[in-house]
């Protein structure tokens, strides 16, 4: 893994150094990192010739540029109506009794990050949830079990492919 600066100043090569720039760029660290630093928004600000200020609130507006530290997974949980109506409460809830978190937190081994999000995009196939880059939907409290039991299992790199 690169260090901090240097990957900053790789993705400003790569993607430029212009406000417009900018969100990629914070997609980036959050990619390699898991979140962004108080120290690599103000590398970023600094590369990008932003005002610090400027770049701390964009990542704080999006909901997917995570500015505290996460877990290795970070499970995501759609908390619009229409999950909340196919039981998105008991999917939280079997969640936060088999990790033993509640939302905002991180489990203390550093496996896993639970959060509440604004819509996934799978209203249609209700209630949904992300494990990092992986879609979950049609989900029921047994389901989330098994999926969660396959990623406490893992070994390797990556996630399950339970979908």
């Amino acid at each position: 893994m690169k260090p901090i600066t240097d990957l900053i100043k790789d993705l400003a090569d790569q993607h430029g150094r212009d406000r417009h720039n900018l969100l990629p760029i914070l997609q980036g660290v959050v990619e390699q990192e898991k979140y962004l630093s108080e120290y690599s928004m103000i590398e970023i600000a600094r590369e990008l010739d932003l005002p610090a200020t400027e770049v701390y609130g964009t990542a704080t507006f999006y909901s997917f540029l995570e500015y505290t530290k996460m877990g290795k997974n970070v499970i995501r949980i759609c908390k619009t109506i229409t999950c909340s109506m196919k039981g998105e409460k008991q999917i939280l809830l079997a969640i936060e009794d088999m990790l033993k978190i509640k939302v905002g937190e991180t489990t203390p081994d550093g496996k896993f990050s639970l959060l509440q999000t604004n819509c996934l995009g799978f209203c249609h196939k209700a209630p949904a949830m992300l494990i990092n880059n992986e879609v979950y939907t049609e989900l029921t409290p047994e389901k989330v079990r098994e999926i969660l039991t396959e990623y406490l299992n893992q070994t390797t790199e990556g996630g399950p492919n339970v979908n």
